[in-house]
C-alpha cells in the first residue's frame, strides 16, 4: 500500500529523493542541466508529496505557484525499483487534490524529450501538450503540458 505525506521542502525524504532527482536529470540532461536545474530550487515550495510503499521511501512531487489560478507541477520521481507501481500515479493524483483544494483551476509542467517515461504519465493521467511556456518558451527539449483540476467553485472541464 501506498502511504503519502503531505509535507513542504524543508522534509529530509523529500530533499533525500530531489537530490537522486537531480543526478538523474544531470545525467538525462547532459550539458543542459544548468539551464534546467536553475528553475528547479525547492527552497520556496510548500506544497510537496512524499511517498512510502511498504515503509520504504520511494518518490515524491510537488506543486508551485505559478499565477493565482494555476500550479506547477514540480519535482516528480520515483526511485527507480519501484517505478511501473502506481507510485508516480498515486503521487500526481495527491497534487492534483491538493491543487483544487488550493483554488488552482489548472496545473501545468515541464519535462524533457529525454524523459519519455513521464511524457507517458502525464499523458495517461490526461495532461496535454501545450505551447512551451516562460523560461521554457523556446527550448527545444522541453514538453510543456496542462491539465484542468476541479476546484470547488467549479468542477474540471
Amino acid at each position: 500500500m501506498i502511504k503519502l505525506i503531505r509535507t513542504d521542502s524543508r522534509n529530509k525524504d523529500f530533499v533525500s529523493l530531489v537530490a537522486l532527482l537531480d543526478a538523474d536529470l544531470s545525467e538525462r540532461d547532459g550539458d543542459d542541466h544548468a539551464f534546467y536545474a536553475q528553475f528547479n530550487k525547492i527552497d520556496a515550495i510548500n506544497t510537496a508529496v512524499v511517498a512510502y510503499l511498504e515503509g520504504q521511501l520511494v518518490g515524491c512531487g510537488a506543486i508551485k505557484k505559478y499565477t493565482a489560478e494555476t500550479g506547477e507541477v514540480k519535482r516528480m520521481f520515483v526511485k527507480p525499483a519501484f517505478r511501473g507501481r502506481g507510485v508516480a500515479k498515486a503521487v500526481l493524483k495527491e497534487l492534483e487534490t491538493w491543487a483544487s483544494e488550493l483554488g488552482y483551476s489548472s496545473l501545468i509542467l515541464e519535462t524533457g524529450k529525454a524523459q519519455p517515461e513521464a511524457i507517458s504519465l502525464y499523458t495517461k493521467c490526461g495532461y496535454e501538450t501545450i505551447p512551451n511556456y516562460g523560461q521554457y518558451e523556446n527550448v527545444e527539449n522541453s514538453v510543456c503540458m496542462q491539465k484542468a483540476v476541479a476546484t470547488a467553485q467549479q468542477p474540471a472541464v
